[in-house]
């Protein structure tokens, strides 16, 4: 060990501690912004102080002359993994053993952690290791625009890599300088060869040969002989490389997710904590607070929330739509089937004779007959069939979107694009909702569209997709919804349009109508109302059925010469000519697609599950 060394092998210095003890400083910054080239210097300008650091650990092992991996350490630069292959190293085990006894050395430390540090509760960690009867504590800040030293210091190193990177240039343009000299040599001693050679066949000849004047100097060899090298331009930093405060480096301070999980609970510290000093070497208190609250919201602002889970309501609430979407699409289906929709229309009119028969026998039983015959006439009355003017009728006043009154429910029109609309208008104002109530951060009430993918999977069990809408910007994608889901003024956050308990029939009501204005825009030959999403593959058939043939073509007919396309269930190839409807069974049984929930027993169909249409081609909406 090293208390056991020869006085000749090692060199004491006694630290200068104040009032009789060692002190302890715990270095606080901000993440690329010049946090370990501070230490660095203090460490220089105090040799006095060890470093506590997992960095310093890999530095000792390097010049205790263990292997080093070529590539260098992984992870951060405050939290390095050099995976050197020795248990020891790898798995923490020199660093527990120096947190254990390092307290019980009296010798000036430095400890650079930068996440812990940062923390309050790993700062009130840190200090119980080092106890106030023992060690000095002290804490310096290191925020803010730096002192002049410090920017001396950063400006000489940044010219040292400058000029690091230039003698390697230097060096390497000479190495090739060198080569295409030899090469032009050899090339050279080959072309002389062969004329000497070919000299020497002529003499052998008997042939007259003309001997070749040397020229005073060859052409190859002037060049080489005048060839002078000149003196290298001295490197120089730039203007806009003075004005740097911090050096670059190509391994971040701090991890991607662990600055993620951490940084809103990043504060300055104080003596209130425990410290016996507090220091703020290059701003003063005020500005280093102000920096660091600045500097946590423009994180929350531009970061994502990686530890964000979904919370029960939100699963209470997608478990409701999953089951409450795939009722209205077998609704639909059984509508559209003429068999299917008698036997509901049967079951529909037993049912409410069942219901009359016991209110009458209720009245009766009551001795009111007069209220039996009157429940007999008000029957008599409904059961004549309804005549509504649906192509007029005002979507928003409808009370039961299932059932206008005869038969037909609201979404009878419906056609894969409005499924799709459908859906990703509940979704997106589902999400935005959960996502402020779920983080409860007054401070980010919503995202933007650059971690819309991330937040929409975590929920959703599924990737967000924009191309499937047919539009080039996610500008235009937002016009499709904007009844639902907007982009704020300052086109940060996306903002939801509905409110919270917006019942969920709304959200149908508002998609049948932006179906219903784009089929205005259509009949009127505005062609760029017409909606072409793309559709995912449809599953492989089971035991090697063969796929039911496609017809090629979309928009208008969409059947090509020959025969025409397969009628669809949803989104298949229509005609805008007025023809009677033809109802076929969908090609894709919507009970085959995966399901997506987070509890309850029905489960329910996936948002955008059910009716693939064996038809090729986009949706054309053509109702008259």
């Amino acid at each position: 060990m090293l208390a056991g060394a020869a006085a000749a092998d090692v060199d004491m210095v006694k630290p200068k501690a104040k009032g009789g003890k060692p002190e302890v400083v715990f270095a606080v910054g901000l993440p690329e912004q010049g946090f370990f080239d501070w230490v660095d210097e203090f460490v220089e300008k105090n040799p006095g102080y060890t470093e506590l650091s997992d960095r310093m650990i890999i530095e000792w092992a390097s010049k205790s002359g263990v292997w080093k991996p070529k590539a260098g350490p992984a992870g951060s630069n405050d939290k390095p993994q050099a995976q050197y292959g020795i248990a020891g190293l790898d798995d923490g085990s020199v660093r527990k053993v120096l947190k254990a006894i390092s307290p019980a050395l009296q010798r000036n430390f430095v400890v650079p952690e930068l996440k812990g540090n940062l923390l309050s509760a790993d700062r009130q960690e840190l200090l119980q290791r080092f106890s106030s009867q023992d060690f000095q504590r002290k804490a310096v800040v290191v925020m803010g625009e730096p002192s002049k030293d410090y920017k001396a210091r950063v400006h000489s190193l940044l010219l040292a890599e400058k000029q690091a990177k230039a003698d390697v240039e230097k060096k390497k343009k000479a190495q090739e300088e060198e080569r295409n000299r030899l090469l032009e040599l050899r090339k050279r001693k080959a072309e002389e060869a062969k004329k000497a050679k070919e000299v020497a066949q002529k003499k052998k000849a008997g042939e007259e040969v003309e001997e070749a004047k040397e020229e005073e100097e060859t052409k190859a060899e002037a060049g080489e002989d005048a060839k002078m090298e000149e003196a290298a331009a001295p490197v120089e930093l730039t203007d806009e490389e003075k004005k740097q405060f911090y050096r670059k480096s190509t391994t971040k301070d701090l991890g991607e997710q662990v600055l993620a999980k951490s940084y809103a609970s990043f504060s300055v510290p104080s003596k209130a904590e425990g410290f016996d000093e507090v220091t703020f070497a290059w701003q003063p208190e005020a500005a280093c607070t102000s920096l660091l609250q600045a500097w946590v919201l423009e994180k929350k602002l531009t970061s994502r929330a990686e530890d964000l889970t979904p919370g029960e309501s939100f699963k209470e609430a997608w478990t409701k739509w999953q089951k409450t979407l795939a009722e209205w699409r077998r609704r639909q289906t059984e509508y559209k089937d003429p068999a299917k929709r008698k036997a509901a229309q049967a079951k529909k009119l037993a049912d409410a004779k069942k219901k009359l028969e016991e209110e009458k026998k209720k009245l009766i039983e009551a001795g009111d007959e007069d209220g039996a015959k009157a429940l007999d006439a008000q029957a008599e009355q409904e059961a004549k069939p309804m005549e509504i003017d649906v192509e007029n009728l005002d979507v928003f006043t409808v009370e039961d979107v299932t059932d206008l009154g005869n038969g037909e429910p609201l979404f009878a029109e419906f056609l894969y694009e409005d499924w799709i609309l459908l859906s990703t208008r509940y979704e997106l104002h589902l999400l935005l909702h959960s996502f402020k109530k779920d983080l409860n951060d007054t401070d980010r009430p919503s995202f933007g569209e650059k971690h819309l993918a991330f937040y929409y999977n975590k929920y959703f069990k599924k990737n967000w997709n924009l191309q499937q809408f047919g539009t080039k910007t996610f500008e235009d994608f937002i016009e499709l919804i904007k009844d639902s889901t907007s982009v704020d003024a300052a086109k940060t956050f996306l903002k939801a349009e509905q409110a919270e308990d917006t019942p969920i029939e709304s959200f149908l009501k508002l998609t049948e109508d932006h179906r219903r204005d784009r089929q205005r825009r259509v009949d009127a030959g505005d062609e760029t109302a017409q909606l072409k999403f793309s559709r995912p593959a449809p599953p492989p058939r089971q035991g090697g059925a063969p796929a039911v043939p496609t017809a090629k073509g979309s928009g208008k007919g969409g059947g090509g010469k020959g025969a025409p396309a397969p009628a669809t269930g949803y989104g298949g190839s229509y005609s805008s000519q007025k023809r009677p409807y033809s109802p076929a069974p969908s090609a894709y049984d919507s009970s085959r697609q995966p399901r997506t929930t987070y509890g309850g027993k029905g489960g329910g169909a996936s948002s955008y599950g059910g009716g693939y249409s064996a038809g090729g081609g986009s949706s054309y909406y053509s109702r008259r």
